[in-house]
């Protein structure tokens, strides 16, 4: 017996106002629940998972459901209950992905492709990509680019303490593919 090819989506996500861009393309399978492609996003993109994060698409929001969050949590859908699939339908599609509400980061994500793919085919796995991932609680893309200022000018008040709060170095054009799919395979190979 023959296994089944399985749908999957090619897709483009750009952290939205990010200039130079920064994105990643993955594909993954359509069938894929949002619970599921926040995960995926967070590795691809370099992000820790340690804030809240939702989905838009037209006027619905599918999130985790929290009503102690300050609104009434039947506002969000529950992200659990949804696939990939049920947003993203045809090719050019998109919607947005915010993480961390406090620093705001909106990320685009396109359908750019539909296909069938083998069923050996590791899912979901990072295509390629451009620029690295900000840091988490930069404050949002103003405070990023104020971090990469005071980075790269050794004269800069903050070039000390901002070396160290990333650790010594920080590069904001590194992306490693094999890395990031060498995470996926960890967190998603069943």
């Amino acid at each position: 017996m023959t296994a089944t090819r399985t749908k999957a989506y090619q897709l483009k996500i750009g952290l939205i106002g990010a200039k130079p861009p920064i994105w990643r393309r993955l594909l993954i399978a359509s069938s894929t629940p949002l619970s599921e492609v926040h995960h995926a996003i967070q590795i691809a993109m370099g992000w820790t998972n340690s804030h809240l994060h939702q989905f838009e698409a037209g006027n619905a929001f599918y999130g985790v459901p929290d009503p102690d969050f300050g609104f009434d949590f039947h506002e969000i859908q529950d992200e659990t209950r949804y696939k990939l699939s049920q947003l993203l339908r045809r090719e050019k599609d998109s919607i947005t992905y915010e993480y961390d509400f406090g620093d705001s980061w909106q990320h685009k994500i396109t359908l750019e492709k539909a296909m069938f793919v083998e069923p050996e085919t590791k899912l979901p796995q990072c295509l390629k990509g451009k620029g690295a991932c900000p840091p988490e609680d930069v404050g949002g893309l103003w405070g990023y680019y104020g971090f990469l200022e005071a980075i790269a000018d050794p004269k800069h008040p903050e070039h000390v303490d901002c070396l160290e709060w990333v650790g010594g170095a920080f590069d904001p054009t590194a992306l490693d593919i094999n890395e990031i799919n060498a995470r996926l395979l960890i967190k998603y190979d069943r």
